[in-house]
């Protein structure tokens, strides 16, 4: 089936708008009754996951049990970054009831009637919070089925009367919760790759911090759309929350993909591409994705992104894990520069890693 978007006298982008001007959202679509979606959510058969090979052995991302000997953590946790790039922590001392309130908080923003939730629709990510449907809905070749509310944490602390009441007080603390278990998760990955432990917090890299709250409401015709496209996180480390709905999330393992299971208190760590820069390729940054919801209930997630809150400082490989056997795989860059790109492309693959890698060290 070829894409609709080539299809003669289909105007993508006046649709587009249109819905965007809307500021219903997908959950406000799903509510007015339809039972199709609109083209423009449509995505070409290359990016919508196939059938599952029958007897294929289900592969699934490795959970890591926080509370055991700091040796043996620091050595699953370097062993997961170092292939997967994702994995599930438990007993993490951060608790239960705290993750719950915070997606349940967000849960009941995204499930408002519309003419509340219009108020906070915008695309302007510095104005406290921002509620909309995909940030690159106008630079994507097809639209995600889900909505967005995005709160900037830090350095700047949001304006909290522009952030939804229902969930101020439990996103302001969750994030005073992941900042401690950020400091804590970036301990370990130093000593796995055995630079000093506090070497990425001297880099700002807890400081600069993005809350992102995605709600995945059913999807009428999920074969012809996606939740989110596969690509990579930019920034060091992303810190994931979600409920129960699970079978959605999906990790680049080679040429198959690992289920990330919903584990009631578990919380799911990747790392981003600036860490696998920073740490010359030890640790990866993996491809992602997220199918359409096929369910009857709503997939919640909450990701807080870690990025450094200093932009103008240049970021490369880690000096102390160069060598002449190990030359720098990346170019040094600015962080500003690094995150423009970012913004003005589409969300798809791992094409921002791939830009500052130095061509002679391309295999």
């Amino acid at each position: 089936m070829a894409p609709v978007t080539t299809e003669p006298d289909y105007d993508r982008l006046t649709e587009v708008k249109q819905f965007d001007e809307s500021k219903i959202g997908v959950k406000g679509l799903l509510d007015s009754g339809i039972t199709t979606i609109p083209r423009f959510f449509h995505h070409p058969p290359e990016n919508l996951p196939g059938p599952k090979p029958k007897n294929r052995p289900r592969l699934t991302v490795p959970v890591v049990d926080l509370s055991g000997d700091r040796s043996t953590v620091v050595e699953q946790i370097r062993q997961s970054a170092s292939t997967l790039g994702f994995f599930q922590i438990i007993n993490h001392r951060i608790p239960v009831t705290l993750i719950d309130s915070a997606v349940g908080s967000v849960k009941e923003f995204f499930e408002q009637p519309n003419e509340f939730k219009m108020r906070f629709y915008h695309r302007e990510a510095g104005k406290g919070a921002a509620y909309s449907t995909n940030f690159d809905l106008y630079q994507s070749k097809a639209a995600s089925w889900r909505d967005t509310l995005q709160v900037r944490m830090s350095p700047v602390e949001p304006d909290w009367n522009a952030v939804p009441e229902m969930c101020r007080a439990a996103l302001a603390e969750w994030d005073k919760a992941v900042v401690g278990l950020g400091e804590e998760l970036m301990s370990i990955l130093c000593d796995g790759l055995g630079v000093k432990s506090d070497k990425l917090k001297e880099l700002s890299c807890l400081e600069g911090r993005a809350c992102v709250s995605h709600y995945y409401p059913p999807c009428p015709q999920p074969d012809l759309t996606v939740g989110l496209t596969s690509h990579t996180d930019p920034g060091v480390l992303t810190v994931l929350v979600q409920n129960e709905v699970g079978g959605l999330l999906q990790v680049k393992c080679g040429d198959d993909w690992a289920d990330v299971e919903a584990v009631h208190g578990a919380i799911i760590i990747n790392i981003g591409d600036l860490l696998q820069m920073m740490s010359n390729d030890e640790y990866k940054s993996v491809e992602h994705r997220v199918l359409a919801n096929p369910a009857q209930g709503a997939r919640v997630s909450i990701a807080v992104f870690f990025n450094p809150s200093n932009r103008d400082k240049l970021y490369g490989p880690f000096p102390e894990l160069i060598s002449t056997t190990k030359p720098a795989v990346y170019q040094e860059f600015k962080y500003d520069d690094y995150m423009r790109r970012f913004f003005t492309k589409e969300l798809d693959g791992k094409t921002l890693s791939d830009f500052y890698r130095i061509d002679n060290a391309k295999e």
